[in-house]
């Protein structure tokens, strides 16, 4: 099993004692959940929500982990389908899982030359093919700018509609020359890879991602158990300030202790042996 980002920080966060119960948003690979489940026993259990149906079909179910195949945006509505009382810790992990990016062929990377899906349910019916080919260039140009904070959104997406008259953009491959030719020389030689905005901002339309945060985070909240903490790790800018926001409101209001001053990331020596654990940023909060 893969090591989770992140993991002895969320251990000391979440201060897992024997016989509580968490819940695992985003089960993934069910990495963080197995770490739960070590620590929680005998009797604890672990509530893990997957939005995908075929990640979560690999999943191994051990007799204290429920695993729901749902969006943590419906976080309230699960908990109360299973009955699953009380609740003493609850950790969202926004980041996408490994799995995606080199296993499920659905063209979350640009290092590979797969159908431009992106959807992490095939529920969903929104794909990046659909944005790429039939969003307006209004339209297409906010998600760039918005969601992937991308400075080349206009040009990117100029070209994109030049090439989508000629022929349908279909393959990650297809966007990435798109995006090579837009984007000045210098763009191309920085650190980070000059399509990575623009595939972020995909990614985050496709699954509205930053909605089902906003969704799930008063809903985390109403369910904790008094003295319940809530973790979430980010790894953008926009759902950080979403996360921070929310922190900070509800702590003036008396509801929360914030627990991390200043967001928690990743040692030097995990980003060394995980790289893509190098933009995480983890915030905690207890329940007042």
């Amino acid at each position: 099993m893969h090591i989770p980002v992140l993991q002895k920080e969320v251990i000391e966060y979440l201060d897992i004692q024997p016989n509580e119960n968490f819940v695992d948003c985003t089960f993934g690979e069910g990495g963080h959940s197995a770490v739960m489940l070590e620590n929680n026993g005998p009797n604890g259990k672990v509530l893990g929500i997957e939005a995908d149906e075929e990640l979560i079909g690999n999943a191994k179910y051990g007799n204290r982990l429920i695993l729901v195949n749902d969006s943590y945006a419906n976080l309230k509505k699960i908990v109360e389908k299973y009955n699953f009382q009380p609740i003493q810790g609850i950790l969202l992990d926004l980041g996408m899982s490994s799995w995606h990016l080199e296993k499920s062929g659905r063209g979350f990377s640009f290092q590979r030359d797969e159908p431009l899906d992106m959807r992490y349910s095939l529920q969903n019916r929104l794909t990046a093919e659909t944005i790429v080919n039939f969003w307006s260039k209004t339209e297409t140009e906010r998600i760039l700018k918005e969601y992937g904070e991308e400075r080349f959104a206009r040009q990117i997406v100029e070209r994109i509609v030049e090439e989508r008259k000629r022929k349908q953009i279909k393959t990650t491959f297809s966007l990435l020359e798109i995006i090579r030719e837009a984007v000045p020389g210098w763009y191309k030689r920085r650190k980070i890879h000059f399509a990575t905005k623009t595939f972020q901002a995909l990614r985050i339309a496709v699954n509205d991602e930053l909605n089902n945060l906003k969704y799930a985070l008063p809903q985390a909240l109403e369910i904790l158990d008094s003295g319940g903490k809530l973790l979430v790790i980010s790894f953008h800018s926009l759902e950080d300030k979403i996360v921070k926001e929310f922190f900070k409101n509800n702590s003036k209001e008396g509801k929360i202790k914030i627990l991390t001053k200043k967001t928690v990331k990743p040692s030097f020596e995990e980003v060394k042996h995980n790289p893509r654990s190098r933009s995480a940023k983890l915030r905690a909060a207890q329940k007042i």
